[in-house]
């Protein structure tokens, strides 16, 4: 620790408040605090962090905005948490290719604030103002997935310091390649398990000519999901899609003084040509009344719709309020969209059998719900409730075909799932290429594999 101290003075922090807001807050798992905390400037600085970790085997762990949910930032074994934030420079746009380039510490509304004149913009909005390296760590998504893809589609490389301290750069700028093993893929997603993401070119996409948005409510959850399916279907293209449910609205309109109709909602907006929105919109409304639903209110008007996207993304904070003192357990699956009412309708089910109070939205554009249960962190029994109500939702989505999180990730918590959801013999080649790139065991350990999974 000393050399690292030598280097960064007073960019290296031991104070027990800085390395407690460096661990997991977000989660029930116990906030586990890092030894140091160190915030580099530069691809060499981390690559020379790297370097010191590597030779006395200290474990490093990324940090991004630390709005992750499933203990990715926690330090289980302590070490160096490496804070990116001050690695937020705007490196390239490239406007005539829809690219640019950036340092990991970038937010998603800094960079759409840069973008603003080129008429380009990021898609990829998971809600919170993450930084752009954690969101490709963790292949984040969010609303606009169901049209623009996932971090996955959006990044078309990196460059990674991996943990001996070699510096990779994994692709060019070009749209596609097929020259080698796709290393871009390999680092996007992998949670800091495999390297720490120091820079990275982005996609970009075309500020649409014309969006228009709303609402619409339904009698139930099964008819708000079965007109999702029916759109997709359907090939509109539509650009959001959000669920939230009953409880869900009722938190909403309570936290940001809306009006909205307190059943089962769906949230949308459809991005285009103004005649081209305006015919997805009334292709919509059709599929809205054929399930019961309605009436669907739409509107061009930019405030309007800014009201109504701030209120779903404030949805996890609205929700505390519907039981004070609770601790929220936010959680995500994902399943065939063939498959989303049968998943989302037992969830529910379930949730009122066992006299929970766990609210639902979702990304169901693309199969994804998210469920928060709101639990009292004093009583053991409702604890345990909890923990095998969050493992039986991850069961029946893996046995429809689905996945244990579309989007919060593994962390910590997770793993226990991964063995049934991909197998042994997957399971074992993660392990393989985990080994291969870092021996020692020291990059974010204790996270994606490690267990007994």
């Amino acid at each position: 620790m000393a050399e690292l101290t030598t280097a960064f003075g007073d960019r290296l922090s031991t104070a027990e408040a800085m390395r407690r807001q460096h661990s997991s807050q977000l989660t029930w798992l116990e906030s586990q605090l890092p030894d140091a905390v160190v915030f580099p400037e530069s691809t060499d600085e981390v690559a020379m962090i790297a370097r010191v970790c590597n030779a006395h085997l200290v474990p490093m762990i990324p940090f991004g905005a630390g709005s992750s949910f499933e203990g990715h930032v926690n330090a289980p074994y302590g070490g160096v948490s490496i804070d990116l934030s001050r690695m937020n420079a705007i490196l390239e746009v490239n406007s005539e290719d829809m690219d640019c380039r950036v340092q990991p510490g970038v937010t998603r509304l800094t960079l759409n604030e840069h973008l603003r004149d080129t008429g380009l913009f990021f898609p990829i909005d998971p809600g919170a103002d993450a930084s752009l390296g954690g969101m490709a760590a963790t292949r984040a998504s969010g609303t606009n997935a169901v049209r623009y893809g996932t971090m996955r589609d959006n990044v078309v490389a990196v460059t990674a310091v991996l943990p001996n301290g070699k510096i990779v750069h994994t692709a060019r700028r070009a749209r596609k390649s097929s020259a080698g093993y796709d290393l871009t893929r390999l680092l996007v997603g992998s949670e800091g398990t495999l390297g720490i993401i120091t820079e990275l070119v982005l996609r970009l996409s075309p500020i649409p000519e014309a969006v228009v948005g709303g609402s619409c409510a339904f009698p139930t959850v099964r008819a708000a999901c079965d007109a999702v399916i029916a759109t997709i279907q359907t090939a509109i293209p539509i650009a959001r899609i959000e669920l939230l449910d009953e409880l869900s609205v009722q938190a909403v309109n309570r936290y940001s003084g809306l009006g909205l109709a307190e059943t089962p909602l769906l949230l949308v907006e459809f991005h285009g040509t103004p005649a081209g929105v305006a015919e997805q919109a009334q292709r919509f409304g059709e599929i809205v009344e054929a399930y019961g639903g309605g009436p669907f209110a739409w509107s061009e008007k930019l405030e309007e719709r800014t009201e109504l996207w701030k209120a779903r993304h404030d949805a996890y904070w609205a929700c505390l309020a519907l039981r004070p003192g609770a601790r929220p357990i936010p959680t995500d699956v994902c399943v065939p969209i063939s498959r989303l009412a049968d998943c989302v309708e037992e969830t529910k089910r379930e949730i009122a059998e066992l006299n929970l109070i766990a609210p639902i939205v979702g990304h169901v554009g693309d199969g994804n719900f998210h469920v928060q249960p709101l639990v009292d962190m004093n009583d053991p029994d409702e604890i345990e409730t909890v923990k095998a109500f969050i493992a039986r939702m991850v069961e029946r989505a893996i046995s429809m075909d689905g996945t244990c999180s579309g989007e919060h990730g593994v962390g910590q918590e997770k793993q226990k799932y991964l063995r049934h959801e991909h197998g042994n013999a997957t399971l074992e080649l993660m392990r393989v290429i985990k080994r291969a790139v870092d021996p020692q065991t020291i990059m974010n350990p204790g996270k994606m594999l490690e267990k007994d999974t």
